[in-house]
């Protein structure tokens, strides 16, 4: 009998190398999912069994979130291991959207780095409880209590060690659990053998100290807990672990543990935890949009006698075909179903259901509420939602972060234009940070992403996947356009052939808006007396839309603009949508040269580490690309560099921070915010856009 009380759907996420993908390869060991443990850079060929791409066992990195199943004791956890490297954020972004609880892996050297920012940023997006994991702390520099400050300082966590290392460096030996107050080692070939004994007497102390701190923290939020420590009571083991289940799950605390996943030293602890700590699906609050009520939000109960809604959250191509991967958030999913896309409205029979092991594949016959599973042969695209027909809704959707860089590609040979085009529609449905389009002044194939890793990777697929070579262009920044004041339009649009005539005229004013996002456009219709026909203001919207996306100064959309339609003519005869958008589109044009209208550039949040004597180096490099130093911390003989930097200048970077660090310096950017160019920047970009377009 399933029993949903026992299942975790958890996710493992961290900076890149930080050890992720290491540590659910020891999960699986150890939950005898897989007799063989792959290091992430074998030396054989092979790799960890959740990098199951070609590309990434090359790289050593993961590119795609992996999902696998597993049992601990008696409890089943669907594990999806999500990439590091910042590229591919958009895995995390959904991985997280989907799951119940989280493990965030730290460093024990390096700690709290910048991507552990940005997947906690992405955690608290979707509400999701974490604990953390302190690995590699059998490293050269490895300490878990500056890991557990930083935890705190940086990511504004309030953390709690349930287990404190027994040595470090070369000498961690294993942990304290200040919970049994015992000593654990994990002993045998493998760590498999897990041996409790009393905490080593220079350690009694200590350990004494850290559970009063754990108390005390616990104290802060529970009221029996603090009346049991005020009166100095022993407080019952089972009241802790069940108060710290509780405060994690209210977001209120973090639970850290420590280990070394390559040693193989403290897995059994962590998955302990993972059971003790982390909410089961019905422990979560889930939400949907009801469709048939004005997209009143409404709350979905884990239980499978409820209408079935499922969220469809990543694509694969695979050798069957599309394989959609599914959260089943309420009710049950059988194969041989037929089931209703909420988003496009189509009907699709379940013919096949699995459990995903990597890429493997194990047959099921039904999911229950709070399983994630994947089949084929759905016509999908990432964050749709399905459901039985009973129940009109659609989940919320996930934050998808704006690409900002872009390559010219094409098909080297005309051979290969078929599998051009069908590379590029595959891609685009997996990864909605990939996009495509078509340059109207020179018809070339434009891809963007969120990196120059991001397109590589994706180059590198079309040729090993569908045998595709490209020749791509050189990289180019994804700029804005956007207006700085306010201006008023009035157009009239005004064409005589012959027969019957076009006309419209459209007035109103155009601001600045400062929005989320940067797509954001906001119209207003003001129309009062019907200057102009009901009919004819969508048109009207329509028109303006398009220009903006357009751009006037070179070709890029303009953003965060609030625009107001408030007078305009018609003519009886020769008034028609088309004259209307029209006008809209030209009027667009007139106006914003006189709304001071500006080119923005995409700024890049850059964190570089090197060794100290480099400290030097490294900052005038980054001067010398317009990059703004943040703040520098040194510890260990290594400085990590905060600093926002313009991505028009960061190009062939890598290269250069390898220079003049003798190849020991390394480097992650993400997209920070857009930003005003300075005015002879701008002017280049401008000259750089018409010389093209001369071509």
């Amino acid at each position: 009998m399933f029993d949903i009380k026992k299942l975790r759907n958890i996710g493992i996420t961290a900076h890149i190398d930080s050890g992720k993908t290491t540590l659910s390869e020891r999960i699986l060991y150890f939950t005898g999912k897989i007799y063989k443990m792959v290091e992430t850079r074998s030396k054989t060929g092979d790799g960890p069994t959740m990098d199951s791409m070609e590309l990434e066992r090359e790289k050593g990195i993961t590119i795609q979130s992996a999902a696998t199943y597993c049992k601990w004791k008696d409890y089943n956890i669907n594990l999806i291991d999500t990439p590091g490297h910042i590229d591919f954020t958009v895995e995390v972004e959904r991985s997280l959207r989907v799951l119940d609880g989280a493990v965030l892996v730290l460093c024990g050297v390096a700690g709290v780095q910048s991507q552990s920012t940005t997947v906690d940023r992405q955690m608290r997006r979707y509400s999701v409880p974490r604990i953390a994991f302190i690995n590699k702390l059998d490293r050269n520099g490895a300490n878990a209590d500056r890991v557990v400050k930083q935890l705190e300082e940086k990511l504004g966590h309030k953390p709690v060690m349930i287990t404190m290392p027994i040595g470090l460096e070369d000498n961690f030996e294993g942990v304290v659990h200040l919970l049994k107050m015992k000593a654990i080692y994990y002993k045998g070939n493998n760590g498999e053998e897990l041996v409790e004994t009393e905490i080593p007497s220079h350690l009694l102390e200590e350990a004494n100290k850290r559970r009063m701190q754990l108390i005390e923290r616990l104290a802060d939020y529970d009221d029996i807990i603090a009346e049991k420590f005020l009166a100095d009571e022993e407080i019952p083991m089972d009241l802790l672990v069940k108060t710290i289940r509780r405060l994690t799950i209210a977001l209120h605390i973090t639970p850290v543990f420590c280990g070394t996943a390559k040693k193989n030293m403290g897995i059994q602890t962590l998955l302990d935890g993972v059971i003790d700590y982390l909410p089961d699906p019905t422990e979560i609050k889930n939400q949907a949009l009801d469709l048939d009520n004005n997209e009143e939000k409404i709350e979905l109960a884990t239980d499978n006698t409820k209408p079935l809604v499922a969220l469809a959250f990543k694509l694969e191509d695979g050798r069957y075909g599309q394989l959609t991967y599914m959260r089943v958030y309420q009710g049950v999913l059988k194969k041989g179903d037929f089931i209703y896309n909420s988003t496009n409205k189509k009907k699709a029979k379940v013919n096949r259901l699995v459990r995903m092991h990597s890429n493997e594949m194990n047959d099921i016959e039904e999911a229950n509420a709070g399983d994630i599973v994947a089949t084929f042969g759905l016509d999908c695209a990432s964050g749709d939602t399905f459901t039985d027909g009973q129940i009109n809704v659609n989940m919320t959707s996930m934050f998808i972060p704006v690409p900002v860089i872009e390559l010219a590609v094409a098909p080297k040979s005309r051979d290969g234009e078929t599998n051009f085009s069908k590379a590029l529609n595959r891609f685009t449905k997996e990864d909605p940070t990939f996009q495509v389009s078509r340059d109207k002044v020179s018809g070339e194939t434009v891809i963007r992403g969120m990196g120059e890793l991001h397109l590589e990777i994706y180059i590198a697929r079309m040729l090993r996947e569908y045998n595709c070579e490209v020749v791509v262009g050189k990289p180019k920044v994804a700029y804005r356009e956007a207006i700085t004041k306010q201006a008023e339009f009035n157009y009239t649009h005004k064409k005589q052939t012959g027969g019957a005539g076009q006309f419209a005229r459209v007035a109103g004013y155009i601001k600045p808006f400062v929005a989320e996002g940067q797509e954001e456009f906001t119209f207003k219709n003001a129309i009062v007396g019907g200057v102009i026909g009901k009919e004819y203001i969508p048109a009207c919207e329509r028109g303006f839309r398009e220009q903006l996306a357009e751009g006037v100064l070179i070709g890029q959309p303009i953003v965060n603009t609030f625009i107001e339609l408030n007078d305009g003519q018609m003519h009886p005869v020769d008034s028609s949508e088309m004259a209307f958008m029209l006008a809209a589109r030209a009027a667009i044009r007139e106006v914003v040269p006189k709304a001071g209208l500006v080119v923005l550039e995409p700024i890049m949040k850059l964190e570089v580490a090197a060794p100290e004597e480099f400290q030097g180096n490294v900052i005038g490099q980054i001067n010398q690309r317009r990059g703004i130093i943040v703040d520098t911390v040194n510890e260990n003989g290594f400085v990590t560099i905060n600093a926002e930097v313009p991505l028009r200048d960061m190009f062939g970077y890598s290269t250069d921070i390898r220079g003049v660090t003798q190849g020991k310096g390394e480097f992650t950017m993400e997209f920070l915010k857009y930003a005003q160019t300075p005015k002879a920047i701008q002017e280049e970009i401008i000259k750089e856009y018409q010389e093209e377009n001369k071509k």
